[in-house]
C-alpha cells in the first residue's frame, strides 16, 4: 500500500493543474450526487407527497423541484465528463513519459548493459510495465472525489437524522475491513501475472524473431509447447485473479445495498412515530443508493496498485540503470580524413578478458585491414573504435582527441560502422538510406553506386520507393549488406568501419566496392577474412587471443608472421591437399559409422 501511494504520489506532484482539475471536477459530481438527495426529498416533501393529499400541486413547486433536480443532474454530468477527460490525459501523459523515458535511457545505456537483458523485456519495460505503472490513474480523481462526497454525505445524513446516518455509518468499517482482506489477497496474485505478462512477451518475441533457425531446425512444436506452458500459466493467473474479484465485488456491491435497507428499516419505526417525515427518509435512503457506486472507486484504486507496484519497480529498474555513456563538449570540426589511434586498449566482459593493450594507428586516408581467428576480439574493438562501450584501460583517439571527450553526436558526424549483421527498416530504399539525413536523390543514387547496388536498385519495381520490409527480408544478403554501405557512404564520413560488412557479396564486387571507398570514405578499417580483400589495405593488424601479434603488409606477414599466414592461406591449401591425394570410395560401413 505505502509503495502504490508513493507511486501515485509521483504522478501529482509530475501533473499538479490536471489532477487538480480532475479532483475538483470529481468534487463537483460528488457535491452535486448530495444536492440530487437533497433536491429528491424536497421534491417528495412538497411536490409528490402534497400530490398525494389533495390531488394536484402547485406551478411552482413543480417547476422549482424539476429545476432542482435537473440542475443537479446536469451539474453532476459535468463533473464526470470533467473528472474523466482529466484523469484520462494525466493517466496517458504518465504513461507516455515513462515510455519516452524509458526508450531514452535504452538509447543511452552501453550496448554491454543490453547484452544482459532480453530484448522481450526490454519491450514489456516500455509497454505493459508503463501501462501498469499508471493504471490506478484513471478512478485516482473520482476515489478523491469520493472523499469529499462522503464528508459531504455525512453530514447531511448527520443533519438531517442523526439516528439514521448512525445506522447506516455502521456498513463503513466492514466496506473497510472486507477492502483491506481483498488486497491482501488479489496482491500477490496480480504481481504474479503481471511478471508472467513480461515473460510471455520474452518467449514470443525470442521465437518471432529466431523464426529462421525455428524453421529450418523444426523446432515449431517445441517453441509452441514453450510458449504454450507460459500462457498457460499467465491464463491460470488471471483466472486467480479474476476468482477473487469475482468473490469480493457482489459483496462489496451488496455491502452499500445492506445499509440502504437498514436505514429503511429504522427508518420506517421513526416515521410511523413521527421522529421524521418521508422526505427526510428518502433523503438519506437515496444518499446511500448513490454511495454504493462510488465508494467502489476506491476498491478500483486499491485494486490496481500491486499491478501498479510491480511496473513502476520494472520501470524504474531501467531508468535507474547504471552504464550510461558520459560526454566531453570537443569537437570535431575538420574535413580531412580522420586520424585514428588506439593506444594501449584492454575490454573485458564481466571476468572474461577479450583485448589486451591493443595499439595501432589508422593514419589520414589509408586503409587498414583488421584480421586475425574467429574470437581474436575484432569485433569487440570495432564497438570500441565506435564507442558502442568504453575500455577498460587504455584510449581510442581521433584526430587526437580521445573518444570519451567528444560531444554527444561528434563521432556519429564524423564515423560510420556497417555492422557484420545488416539491419534493415520496414521503410522504402531511400528511406533506410538516407535515415533521416537530409540528402536529394541524386546523393543517394552516388552512395549506392559506390556500394555497387544501383543496378540492382534500378530494377526494383518503384526504384528508391520500393520498400523492402521488415529487416529486408525481400533482398538477398549481399543486397542488404550494399544498402547498409550506401547508408554509411551517403553520410561522407571520415572514417568508415567495416565489420565483415562484404561476407556476402561475390569477390568481384567486393573489390570495386573497396576501391570505390578510397575515393568516398576517406579512410577506412575493414574486418576481413578474404585474401583479395586484405591485399587491398595498406596496412594489416593481426590480432590473436585478444591481442596485437604483428603488423604490416600482406606480403610481410605472409612471410614472417606463421599465425596469419596459416589463416589466410588455409583455404588454398586445403584445396591443394584435396586436389594432391587420391579420394577412395566410401563403403557403406564407413557411412553407418
Amino acid at each position: 500500500m505505502r509503495q502504490g501511494l508513493r507511486v501515485l504520489g509521483v504522478a501529482v506532484r509530475t501533473e499538479k493543474t490536471v489532477f487538480a482539475g480532475a479532483v475538483l471536477a470529481s468534487a463537483l459530481y460528488g457535491g452535486m450526487t448530495v444536492a440530487s438527495a437533497w433536491a429528491l426529498g424536497w421534491a417528495t416533501q412538497n411536490v409528490v407527497l402534497p400530490a398525494f393529499d389533495k390531488g394536484d400541486t402547485t406551478a411552482g413547486a413543480l417547476w422549482t423541484g424539476t429545476l432542482l433536480i435537473m440542475g443537479a443532474a446536469l451539474l453532476k454530468s459535468i463533473g464526470v465528463a470533467g473528472r474523466r477527460i482529466l484523469a484520462g490525459v494525466m493517466q496517458y501523459r504518465m504513461q507516455a513519459r515513462s515510455r519516452r523515458g524509458v526508450t531514452r535511457q535504452y538509447l543511452q545505456l552501453p550496448l554491454s548493459w543490453h547484452h544482459r537483458h532480453p530484448t522481450g523485456q526490454l519491450l514489456s519495460n516500455a509497454s505493459a510495465d508503463a501501462e501498469a505503472a499508471w493504471a490506478p490513474l484513471a478512478p485516482l480523481p473520482m476515489a478523491v472525489g469520493v472523499i469529499v462526497m462522503l464528508f459531504t454525505a455525512a453530514i447531511g445524513m448527520l443533519l438531517t437524522d442523526p439516528m439514521l446516518a448512525l445506522v447506516g455509518f455502521l456498513i463503513f468499517p466492514a466496506i473497510a475491513v472486507l477492502n483491506l482482506v481483498y488486497q491482501r489477497r488479489l496482491s500477490p496474485l496480480a504481481t504474479r501475472a503481471q511478471q508472467l505478462r513480461a515473460e510471455v512477451s520474452e518467449i514470443a518475441h525470442e521465437s518471432f524473431d529466431g523464426a529462421l533457425v525455428v524453421k529450418t531446425l523444426g523446432r515449431e512444436a517445441t517453441e509452441t509447447e514453450r510458449f504454450r506452458r507460459r500462457a498457460h500459466e499467465l491464463r491460470d493467473a488471471n483466472i486467480a485473479v479474476g476468482r477473487v474479484r469475482g468473490l469480493f465485488d457482489p459483496m462489496l456491491e451488496a455491502l452499500p445495498t445492506l445499509g440502504v435497507l437498514a436505514v429503511l428499516g429504522v427508518g420506517a419505526l421513526r416515521l410511523s412515530t413521527g421522529s421524521i417525515d418521508s422526505g427526510e427518509l428518502v433523503q438519506v435512503a437515496y444518499l446511500f443508493t448513490l454511495l454504493s457506486f462510488p465508494i467502489r472507486a476506491l476498491g478500483w484504486v486499491l485494486a490496481e496498485l500491486p499491478r501498479s507496484v510491480v511496473g513502476w519497480e520494472r520501470v524504474q529498474a531501467v531508468l535507474d540503470a547504471e552504464g550510461s555513456m558520459e560526454y566531453g563538449e570537443a569537437e570535431l570540426s575538420e574535413a580531412r580524413p580522420a586520424e585514428l589511434e588506439v593506444s594501449g586498449v584492454s575490454y573485458a566482459y564481466g571476468t572474461d578478458a577479450v583485448l589486451h593493450d591493443v595499439t595501432f594507428g589508422v593514419p589520414a586516408g589509408r586503409t587498414v585491414a583488421l584480421v586475425g581467428p574467429t574470437g581474436s576480439g575484432k569485433s569487440t574493438l570495432v564497438q570500441l573504435l565506435v564507442r558502442l562501450v568504453d575500455p577498460a584501460s587504455g584510449q581510442v583517439l581521433l584526430d587526437g582527441v580521445d573518444v570519451r571527450r567528444l560531444a554527444y553526436g561528434a563521432l556519429a558526424g564524423s564515423v560510420a560502422l556497417v555492422p557484420q549483421q545488416t539491419f534493415l527498416f520496414d521503410d522504402t530504399v531511400r528511406g533506410n538510406i538516407a535515415l533521416g539525413l537530409d540528402v536529394d536523390d541524386e546523393e543517394v543514387w552516388a552512395a549506392l553506386r559506390v556500394a555497387q547496388a544501383d543496378a540492382f536498385v534500378g530494377r526494383l519495381g518503384s526504384g528508391l520507393d520500393t520498400r523492402v520490409g521488415e529487416r529486408g527480408t525481400s533482398l538477398s544478403g549481399g543486397q542488404r549488406q550494399r544498402l547498409a554501405l550506401a547508408r554509411a557512404i551517403v553520410r561522407r564520413p571520415r572514417l568508415l568501419i567495416l565489420d565483415d560488412a562484404t561476407s556476402s557479396v561475390d569477390p568481384q564486387v567486393e573489390a570495386k566496392i573497396l576501391y570505390g571507398l578510397r575515393d568516398a570514405a576517406s579512410s577506412v578499417v575493414v574486418v576481413a577474412y578474404r585474401m583479395a580483400t586484405i591485399a587491398l589495405a595498406d596496412e594489416i593488424v593481426y590480432l590473436d587471443r585478444g591481442r596485437v601479434v604483428d603488423r604490416g603488409g600482406h606480403e610481410e606477414l605472409l612471410e614472417r608472421c606463421e599465425g596469419y599466414r596459416n589463416l589466410v592461406t588455409a583455404y588454398e591449401r586445403e584445396e591443394a591437399e584435396r586436389a594432391a591425394i587420391e579420394i577412395e570410395p566410401i563403403t557403406e560401413e564407413e557411412v553407418s559409422a
